[in-house]
This record gives C-alpha cells, structure tokens and sequence, in this order.
C-alpha cells in the first residue's frame, strides 16, 4: 500500500458502508427489467440521489424514434414506449470534459423461474456479508459503488480541480442504447471505467456478441408415414452439430487475457421452437442465438465468416441444398472493444484498487459484450472494475458481497482524487 496523502486518507475514512448498502437495497427493490416502466423509474431515483450530492444533472427523455433510424445505433431486443439518460458531474475549481467518467447500467434481465430463488428477487435481502436479488452484481452494485465514491469526495470536504461524471444508462443488457444515447449527446470524458462485475480483476478487453435468428424448412408429413416427411428437427440437429465445429475452431488463439475460458467467443442456441402437432413431422424450426465477435474483428466480418460457414453447410447437405437455411441478425449487436496497450489507466486503476485494500488484481479480459467498445469507438480509453462476479449474474443465486462494493468504492475515490486532481 504507497503512502498516501491526507486527501486520499480523507477520503478512504468517508467511504460509508451502511450508505452504500442502502442505496443498493433500494435500487434492487425497484424491478427495472428491460423495457418495463421500472427502467425509468430507476433512472430517476438516480438522478435524485446525484442532486443530493450538488451534481450537475442532465435528465432527458431518449429520442426512441431516432435511435431506431439511426445507422450507428446498437438496436434493441426488448420494446419500449420511454427510456432516458442521466449524467451527473460533480463540479469541480475547472469546467471542461470530465477528467474521469464512471459508467453504470441500471437495466436488469428478468429474474426467471421465481421458484428457483430462496425469496423475492426485488426485495433484497443480507444474508453472509452479501445483497442478495436480481441486479445486485449486474450491476447496480458498480453503480452504487461510484455514487458512493462521489459522495465520499463531498463528504470530505474536497474540491476537484476537473470534473468527474457518472453516467447512469439503461439498455445495456439488450444492446446499449443508454450509453449510445448519452454519447449522441455529447457527454465525454478523458478516459472511463465501466464497474461492471469483475471478480476482482481489471477487465481491459470484452469480446463482442451478435444475436441471430435461423429459419429452417422441412417439409410436412403424418408422423405414421415420416419417411415420406423432412423433419426440421434432425435437419437442425445436423446444422447445430457443424456449428459447433465452428464455434471450435473460433476459439483457437484467443488472447491470453481470457485465462482459461473454454469460449470467448462461443456461439449459443438459446432458444428453439418447432413443430405445431405431436402427430406431425414439423416442417419448420427456428432458433435464436448468440454468436462471439473476436478482438478486434469487425462486426461485419464476423457476420460474414457465419454467413459464409452457414452456406457451405447448407450446400452440402442433401436438404439443405435446395432449401438453404435463412439467417436473420437480430436484437443488439456488441462490438468487440479494449483499452490500447500501455494506457495509463491500467495502472492507475490496479494502484487505486490496491491503496483501498483490494490488493493488486490481475488484468483479464471477458467474453461478454459491453458498453467499453461504445466508449472505446468514441475515442474515450476505457476498462471494466467492479463489485461481484460475473458467474452469479443472470441466475437465481445474484449476489455481491458487501465488501466488494465497499473496496470499489474506496477504489474509485482514490482514482477520482487522482485522476481529476484535488485543489
């Protein structure tokens, strides 16, 4: 731990703990799934608590309409009749671009079967030193982590000689329409950290994901007579199992900052449905899924590298041939993205987490898409630190433990001190 100075002591000592657990609980108690009415709801209890703590805050309502026409947008999986942007800058002796921005997504995925979770999964509960509940690693604990940082610095009583911002977005799990929003309107940064959940690590690189629908034609019969019938099923069955080679292949030589995942850049079917008869042979299947982007590779190439594999399955299928399977890219489309090489920020964010008792974490990258390649396409250096794990988002048992947010916060303080500077 490097000698630190009596602002950064300062501001370590007026990190809160029982503060940052209730503002958790509260965010976990508002439902704010994709697409309901809670994923505004959420924003603006945000906004509040950033005007509590004297930010300037920029509230406004997303321009949904032209987020759907614009080309540069990332798209959305999920419907939605508003949605908005909130930024909140601490002030600082100089106005200008914030030297430091704290990015954090307040949209949640559904909680699933709600039979699988031990209670509520919006009413949050403590239990083991951790907040339990749907969202409290993805992410709103790296999004209470940040306020609590800015709370700290007021708390303190310090003045920063640039301003730092937290943007709070939604849309994140869906494609990222908030984040994209926010950077259509202008706000910027010198460089920016992302709190997602990181297990303790740095995150300077995030493979990229593209979700895609496939349609495949069989051909109908009466199951008594089914050789007289194609089954899209087995036809399916027989362009999964050549996808998978794919998927295989893809893997080979990923960057060593993925450690030993088996898939940075896996391709997933999610979701499969066939059939309209128990009786009859089903003459049409579709399936959904997601598909890995490697680093630094173009969206548009690693569509085309599918397509063309796509094609060369159906080409020698005895099927397939005359009856191709027809590919459809839908929802959110992520980018790969990374921090260049030898930025300053690596190391600043690895001392930060140090001196807040974190000790040095090690630098990974993740096979998830995320809001960095939006922030690193806007010129803006960015990398992923936050509370939690990512193995417990998106299932019944989500969780963070307290001391994780606590560390995180302290964390961001530090480099908000030293980052923006203090006067």
């Amino acid at each position: 731990m490097a000698d630190l100075t009596a602002a950064e002591s300062a501001v370590l000592t007026a990190v809160d703990e029982e503060w940052l657990v209730d503002r958790l609980c509260r965010l976990i108690a508002v439902p704010s799934v994709g697409g309901t009415a809670a994923e505004s709801e959420v924003q603006h209890l945000v906004a509040g608590w950033l005007e509590e703590l004297d930010c300037t805050v920029d509230r406004w309502p997303i321009d949904l309409d032209d987020a759907a026409a614009a080309a540069d947008a990332p798209g959305q999986e999920v419907a939605r009749t508003e949605a908005w942007g909130v930024v909140g800058t601490l002030p600082a002796a100089e106005d200008g671009v914030p030297a430091l921005v704290l990015s954090g997504h307040t949209d949640v995925v559904p909680p699933g079967d709600r039979s699988l979770w031990p209670a509520d999964p919006f009413v949050p509960w403590l239990a083991d030193g951790a907040v339990h509940g749907r969202g409290a690693c993805d992410m709103k604990a790296g999004v209470v982590a940040s306020l609590g940082a800015l709370a700290a610095v007021r708390a303190a009583g310090l003045r920063l000689v640039r301003p730092v911002a937290l943007h709070s977005v939604i849309g994140e799990e869906d494609g990222g329409l908030g984040t994209w929003a926010t950077l259509q309107r202008g706000h910027r940064g010198d460089v920016c950290v992302i709190p997602e959940p990181t297990a303790q690590a740095v995150v300077t690189a995030n493979a990229g994901a593209l979700t895609f629908r496939l349609e495949v034609a069989g051909r109908g019969a009466h199951a008594a007579i089914r050789g007289q019938g194609v089954s899209a099923i087995e036809v399916f069955g027989d362009v999964h199992a050549e996808l998978r080679e794919f998927e295989a292949e893809r893997q080979k030589d990923a960057d060593p900052r993925f450690g030993d995942a088996a898939y940075p850049y896996g391709l997933s079917i999610g979701r499969v449905a066939a059939g309209d008869w128990a009786s009859s042979v089903p003459d049409r299947l579709v399936a959904e899924g997601r598909y890995g982007v490697r680093l630094g590779e173009p969206v548009a190439a690693a569509r085309a590298a599918f397509e063309e594999r796509l094609a060369a399955i159906c080409a020698r299928h005895p099927w397939l041939a005359e009856h191709p399977v027809r590919i459809t890219w839908t929802g959110g489309a992520f980018a790969s993205g990374e921090l260049p090489a030898g930025h300053a920020l690596l190391p600043a964010m690895r001392s930060a987490v140090a001196d807040a008792g974190g000790g040095m974490p090690l630098e990974r990258a993740i096979a998830a898409g995320s809001d960095l390649r939006q922030y690193a396409a806007a010129g803006i250096p960015t990398l992923h630190y936050g509370p939690g794990d990512l193995s417990l988002a998106h299932g019944h048992r989500e969780q963070v433990p307290v001391a994780d947010v606590v560390t995180a916060a302290r964390a961001f303080a530090l480099l908000t001190l030293r980052t923006c500077g203090v006067r």
